[in-house]
């Protein structure tokens, strides 16, 4: 923790700061929750993939209210007499719920219903019939490939698997899968719509430092999976999705792809790491959910490759040290927003910095050799 010294040091300090993961071998559990009682379809055991149904429920439907005397003309104390339906029965669309002919048969009027349904109300008071159509379906798929450790009674699943993990600083629209295609020679290189084909469809599309506004409408018209990249303007963001971009959550916007911003915003060259782990895996299949939050509960956009290759030792025993020399850490802070480094040093000594505020710092070696001081609050750890 900060302020402790390492045994046999007494310059340097431990510290630590979560920081996003990303992993070349990581055991991914997913826990797969139906909003409401229902049905779980598989068994402890089962081995699914990504869009097998694992529960299923029904969540009931909004009602529609039909002005019914205001479309009849009469009172609503009156309305029972002239409908033709009873309450609890079904109706299709269409169908004649109430209706009044005057003047032998020269005047005609018809309710009829909005919807298929049943009839739940018919009300003297507010002259209204209610229409209920039928409930909805609603399914809940494993998103990920793997086997079922748990049953969650009426409720849903855990599912367990092994993949390389990577988790980025911002998303948009939820869980997709396809296959991974790098269009990108190295992480500098920008995504435009020229480099996009109809052969991108299904595909997660993987470039560099920043995707453009034209490739994003592209991928989209393609049919394309998802697209993960380092950086993206904001302005684009917004003319993208139509609007401005709320602080709470995302994840729910119906863009027809998945976006992840590995780095930040702007044009920012995405992590050597992260570009040399996505190439690895180029053609395996692959999902992705670009749901973020960043208050409470914080939720990252995450990809995950499923593979089989052997677990690798020591990254989650140099998180439970803490940051020390060696560490691997993003900065969040302007002026090296988005740079990645390893920590060269950790001052046990508080240091002033700009705002006058005597802080503990670090030094941080960038990916280019450059060294620079900052807070360590302005760092987080990546888990490698």
């Amino acid at each position: 923790m900060e302020g402790k010294t390492k045994e046999g040091s007494s310059k340097e300090a431990y510290a630590y700061t979560p920081g996003l993961k990303v992993k070349l071998v990581e055991s991914v559990v997913k826990e797969r929750r139906l909003p409401l009682l229902g049905e779980v379809l598989v068994k402890v055991g089962d081995i699914v993939f990504y869009d097998k149904v694992v529960a299923k429920t029904t969540v009931p439907s909004d009602p529609y209210m039909v002005k019914a005397t205001h479309i009849l003309g009469v009172e609503p104390e009156d309305l029972r007499d002239y409908v033709v339906k009873k309450e609890g029965d079904h109706v299709k669309k269409g169908e004649i719920l109430a209706k009044d002919i005057a003047f032998f048969g020269l005047l005609k009027k018809f309710v009829r219903s909005p919807v298929d349904g049943t009839i739940e109300t018919i009300s003297n008071i507010s002259g209204q019939i209610m229409v209920r159509p039928p409930p909805k379906p609603v399914v809940v798929n494993a998103y990920i490939p793997g086997k079922i450790v748990k049953d969650i009674p009426k409720e849903g699943v855990i599912i367990e698997s092994q993949g390389a993990f990577i988790q980025g600083i911002f998303g948009l629209g939820g869980e997709t899968h396809g296959k991974i295609k790098m269009l990108a020679d190295s992480p500098e290189d920008v995504l435009t719509d020229k480099i996009i084909s109809p052969e991108d469809k299904g595909c997660i599309l993987v470039s560099g430092s920043q995707v453009t506004l034209d490739a994003l409408r592209k991928a989209v018209e393609v049919g394309a999976a998802g697209i993960v990249v380092g950086g993206i303007s904001y302005n684009d963001i917004i003319d993208f999705i139509g609007e401005i971009i709320g602080v709470a959550i995302t994840g729910e916007e119906e863009l027809g792809l998945t976006l992840i911003i590995t780095e930040g915003i702007g044009k920012i060259n995405m992590s050597q790491r992260t570009f040399n782990l996505l190439k690895q895996f180029d053609g395996y299949p692959a999902s992705m959910n670009g749901a973020t939050q960043i208050r409470a509960g914080v939720m990252r956009p995450e990809i995950i490759i499923p593979h089989n290759k052997p677990q690798e030792q020591s990254s989650s025993e140099t998180l439970s040290g803490g940051m020390k020399v060696g560490t691997t850490v993003r900065i969040i802070r302007d002026p090296y927003f988005g740079f990645i480094g390893k920590v060269a040093g950790l001052p046990v000594e508080l240091q002033k910095i700009n705002t006058e505020s005597y802080v503990r710092v670090l030094e941080v070696e960038l990916e280019d050799g450059m060294k620079v001081i900052l807070p360590r609050a302005n760092v987080e750890i990546i888990e490698e």
